[in-house]
């Protein structure tokens, strides 16, 4: 299957937000990604790489990368909603897109990726472990705070 790759534009945040919408079964607001897409799309720290087969987006990841004051972490990239639309899975389009993510990360001289995943996710875990990523041995801990500012 043939998937192209590139870092995505304002004009392509609709299908994004589509895309993971049906993958992670969110509801995220289309006027709330413009708005944080457009004030972080020029940082060079927010990365949303998009994957394309025949005009449509099909892949997705958001690569955030941290610079640290820490000697053993010092720069690094998290990545999150990493996704593939359902209907092209098993076509190593995932495979590819993080092969596209690391020389992306390692062009900003990154030092470690990371990666969230929810546990639900076991059949992208075996991806990301054929990949070469691994479980730290460390438990991703979070509380919510807030509320939101954006409402549906």
């Amino acid at each position: 299957m043939d998937v192209r790759f590139k870092i995505a534009e304002e004009s392509d945040i609709e299908e994004i937000i589509a895309l993971c919408n049906r993958c992670f079964t969110e509801e995220t607001p289309i006027a709330y990604a413009k708005e944080i897409f457009l004030k972080t799309k020029d940082t060079g720290k927010d990365i949303y790489l998009i994957g394309i087969v025949n005009s449509q987006i099909v892949a997705h990841a958001k690569i955030t990368i941290i610079d640290t004051m820490y000697q053993p972490m010092m720069r690094y990239a998290i990545l999150n909603h990493v996704c593939v639309d359902e209907s092209y899975r098993r076509h190593n389009i995932a495979t590819h897109m993080l092969e596209e993510i690391e020389k992306i990360c390692t062009e900003k001289n990154c030092v470690k990726m990371e990666l969230w995943s929810n546990n639900v996710r076991t059949a992208a875990h075996a991806c990301y472990k054929n990949f070469g990523f691994g479980l730290d041995d460390a438990g991703f801990f979070s509380k919510k705070i807030g509320g939101s500012v954006y409402e549906n």
